[in-house]
């Protein structure tokens, strides 16, 4: 296979090609590199950058450059996948490494064009690039380091590159979860012994070991990969022993009612029971409170819940009561915080929604599974009937969600909508091909 580097600095790829593992895929034949200046296709003493058309500051490489640079070395090793790299382009992982390897041995040879300045002329992107990466949502002098960065991994899946195919197929991110951990050496090092199972010669159980522990990491430091990566069954079970406990409360007390911002208590409707209940099955939740002081909403509500327990309720909808059974009927949020504290053996950490900030309450977003879950508690979604949660309610909470918003103009939810969106944005699958 044939490599091809565009660089303003091919200087930079000195070291990196003759090191480790590049060095010995050279060595082995697997793979070739020709790394080029930008400045071989200009004259002596010629610029190969220009100013950016409009206003404001910056530099750009000429595209006639760039297109003598690519026609060049097209003709020199044939027809190849170009790769630009640029902040605004696809983000690099592995799904998308596995993928373009399999593009590049089609072709039999890659080039690589990453940037300086400004970025490349949009013009040659365009006419060019079979792949524009991003390696992340940050800014770099330019794109040689991502390159080295794609080649680091993209050179890990060519056959023969890496001794063990065993090891490439246990990298992190190359099935749903990561590694799992390593040790070596010593078996206590610093007070630290090595698990009593890595060394027991037990390889089942060593091997369900080490799939737990990647899934528990996979859980607790990279949740949107795990639920983007389509996971299989068994796996989804492995992560579900992991993910921390959470629970659901439907407020009709300290509730906003009427237009004027009276505080009061709202009533409870079916469709808010089912609905709700319905969606914290699917997403895991231990249970659903329902909470309301007024003795005449309460015996509503049971009456209710005791159809959908009864034998006649089990048979006539199994779904419905396996989703209902899960609800519980209280007078106040007090009494879901101990209900929880007694089950978990931990205080829960209460996280609402408000389209105003609190201060003193951290705001969280839908990607904060990570700072969340650290804390070690379980934790209980809260949300507001009528007109939302009292401002005193709210400064009760450990973490305020964003409110949802869309593109439009138009903010107007109903609360068992909100909750099936807030669940699912937190907990739910997401797979990308």
């Amino acid at each position: 296979m044939k490599i091809s580097i565009l660089s303003v600095f091919p200087d930079l790829y000195t070291s990196f090609l003759s090191t480790s593992l590049v060095s010995r895929a050279q060595d082995k034949g697997l793979v070739t590199f020709d790394t080029t200046s930008f400045f071989s296709f200009v004259k002596p003493g010629e610029r190969i950058d220009t100013p950016t058309f409009g206003h404001g500051a910056g530099m750009v490489i000429k595209p006639e450059v760039v297109e003598r640079a690519i026609e060049e070395k097209t003709k020199q090793h044939g027809k190849a996948y170009k790769i630009f790299f640029s902040p605004h382009g696809k983000k690099l992982n592995q799904k998308r490494l596995q993928s373009i390897a399999k593009k590049v041995q089609e072709y039999g040879h890659c080039m690589l064009v990453p940037a300086r300045y400004e970025g490349m002329d949009a013009r040659v992107e365009e006419h060019y690039a079979d792949e524009i990466l991003s390696v992340g949502d940050f800014v770099l002098m330019g794109g040689d380091l991502p390159a080295m960065m794609f080649l680091e991994g993209f050179l890990r899946l060519i056959p023969g590159v890496v001794g063990k195919q065993e090891s490439v197929e246990r990298d992190s991110f190359y099935g749903s979860f990561v590694d799992h951990p390593e040790y070596g050496g010593l078996a206590t090092w610093k007070d630290k012994k090595v698990p009593d199972v890595v060394r027991s010669g037990n390889h089942a159980l060593l091997e369900q070991w080490r799939l737990d522990c990647a899934a528990k990491r996979t859980v607790f430091n990279h949740f949107d990969w795990l639920r983007s990566s389509g996971l299989k069954k068994e796996e989804k079970k492995i992560a579900q022993r992991h993910l921390p406990s959470h629970y659901v409360a439907l407020m009709h007390e300290d509730v906003h009612i009427g237009d004027h911002g009276a505080v009061g208590t709202t009533s409870v409707t079916s469709l808010d029971i089912h609905d709700i209940a319905r969606s914290s099955r699917t997403y895991g939740m231990k249970n659903y409170f329902i909470v309301t002081p007024l003795i005449d909403q309460q015996r509503i509500i049971n009456t209710l819940l005791d159809f959908w327990n009864s034998d006649v309720g089990i048979n006539y909808n199994q779904s419905r009561h396996e989703a209902v059974s899960r609800v519980n009927v209280v007078d106040t949020i007090d009494q879901v915080i101990e209900k929880i504290t007694k089950k978990e053996g931990k205080k829960p950490l209460l996280v609402a929604t408000s389209a105003r900030a609190m201060g003193g309450v951290p705001l969280i977003s839908y990607s904060d599974q990570e700072r969340v879950w650290a804390e070690n508690r379980p934790v209980l979604f809260i949300f507001g009937t009528g007109r939302g949660l009292t401002k005193e309610f709210l400064g009760r909470c450990d973490y305020l969600l964003r409110p949802l918003h869309g593109f439009s103009d138009f903010n107007h939810l109903s609360v068992r909508s909100a909750a099936a969106i807030i669940l699912d944005r937190w907990m739910g699958i997401n797979e990308k091909t």
